[in-house]
């Protein structure tokens, strides 16, 4: 490169002479404001390419300059990346290692270094589990003002929110993640639990649509579909509790038009009944229901209503025409030979329990025989169907569990509270539900 430069210089130079020989004439040059010169028109060219030259060379002198301050800003910048970088790793080496002390002060001095996103959420992280939620929150709102589209600091700030019990900043922080990203089902996961949480079951079933829409597979489709049912129950169920008994009642007949086996549907319906004082049909309702489902927790239900009506008669040809139709179900026969009891119907009760298939046998049912063994003066069979339930382990109640859980309990509801499953509730009979 340096010989190629050299002959273009000579040829330049050469170049010049022969112009030099051929133009000899003067050239005359008037300065502004000054004097008069007058120049070989060789002169002139000379003078010209020097001025070219030296603005060549101011050019490529600024060119480069501007090159070298970029290049040494730029291996700066690195030097101070990869001096951070260094670090941030050194800090998560210590996270992990449960070294809280270590990781702090690395992190603190990445801050000397930037305004560090990741090193603002690790130093909240550790201020979380240190139960020092007030430093989490400055350390991720600090992280947040310096990437507000930063949705890794949003949830933080919304998760201290909630340990705080600051429910409805929490809800604020969602929905502007909500803002950032309409379909983030993390987020819109949260928002259903804070809206649930103040039994908001409006709103709440507007964000469970929302969430069906966004699922991805047909499991995630199918339960997110029984959760939209189950608070479109507890809407119902709130609307009845404040005496807003037609709204309730479109509610649960709504229900029950998508899915026909949805028991806390029917009973919610027969207590509006109840309540509009039409007891009558509300006993009809229940009875339909019954015949739809088979359910006995409807025919438990359908019980206390006669019986407080006082027509145990009605029951028990429900019962019998349920039994003719499934002479086989021992859990009908069961529930038959109680009535008996209760009604004080002795021969009638030992009569029914005493046909009962005893392969299939229960505390209940040797616990009530014992009962009605008492009523007749047998203290010896009496004494000996009570054995039976000992030997069991249980008492003679009729329980509930939860068919999805195993969760057992005394009252029922139509929601169990374990695992937050609706519809689940029944009659924990012959190992009818299992942990």
């Amino acid at each position: 490169m340096g010989k190629l430069a050299i002959l273009i210089f000579i040829l330049f130079l050469g170049v010049l002479a022969l112009f030099a020989v051929y133009n000899n004439e003067v050239t005359t040059i008037n300065v502004p404001f000054g004097d008069v010169y007058e120049i070989p028109k060789i002169g002139v060219i000379l003078f010209s390419s020097a001025f070219g030259a030296l603005a060549m060379l101011i050019i490529f002198a600024i060119r480069d300059t501007r090159r070298f301050i970029a290049t040494y800003q730029i291996q700066k910048k690195q030097k101070k990346e990869e001096k951070i970088q260094s670090l941030y790793s050194k800090a998560v080496n210590a996270i992990l290692a449960n070294d809280a002390e270590e990781a702090r002060d690395t992190l603190e001095e990445i801050l000397k270094e930037e305004e560090h996103t990741d090193a603002l959420l690790r130093l909240g992280d550790l201020s979380v589990k240190e139960k020092k939620f007030e430093d989490a929150f400055g350390y991720y709102k600090r992280a947040l003002a310096s990437n507000p589209q930063n949705l890794e600091a949003l949830f933080s700030i919304e998760a201290v929110m909630e340990e705080m019990g600051r429910w409805q900043e929490a809800l604020e922080y969602i929905e502007n993640i909500l803002d950032i990203d309409a379909d983030n089902l993390s987020a819109l996961y949260k928002k259903r639990s804070l809206l649930e949480r103040d039994g908001k079951w409006d709103d709440l079933i507007d964000v469970q649509r929302t969430i069906l829409k966004n699922v991805h597979t047909d499991e995630e489709r199918q339960r997110e579909q029984s959760n939209l049912l189950g608070y479109r129950y507890e809407y119902a169920r709130d609307s009845l509790e404040k005496g807003e008994l037609e709204k309730a009642n479109k509610g649960f007949r709504a229900i029950l038009r998508e899915d026909k086996n949805f028991i806390p549907a029917y009973l919610g319906v027969a207590e509006v009944m109840l309540r509009e004082e039409e007891a009558e049909d509300a006993v009809n309702f229940l009875e339909k229901g019954y015949e739809q489902t088979s359910s006995l927790i409807i025919l438990a239900r359908l019980e206390d209503m006669l019986i407080n009506l006082g027509e145990p008669s009605r029951l028990i040809s429900i019962y019998r025409k349920s039994i003719s139709d499934n002479p086989q179900n021992n859990i009908l026969k069961f529930f038959l030979g109680k009535l008996y009891y209760r009604l004080e119907m002795i021969d009638d009760a030992l009569e029914t329990l005493s046909s009962l298939d005893m392969t299939e046998s229960y505390p209940e049912l040797y616990k009530l025989m014992g009962e009605l063994y008492l009523r007749r003066n047998q203290c010896e069979k009496a004494v000996e169907e009570f054995k039976k339930a000992l030997d069991m382990k249980k008492t003679f109640r009729l329980p509930y569990c939860c068919q999805s859980c195993g969760r057992s309990s005394e009252q029922w509801s139509g929601r169990c509270p374990a695992c937050s499953s609706w519809n689940t509730y029944q009659f924990d009979l012959h190992g009818t539900c299992k942990t």
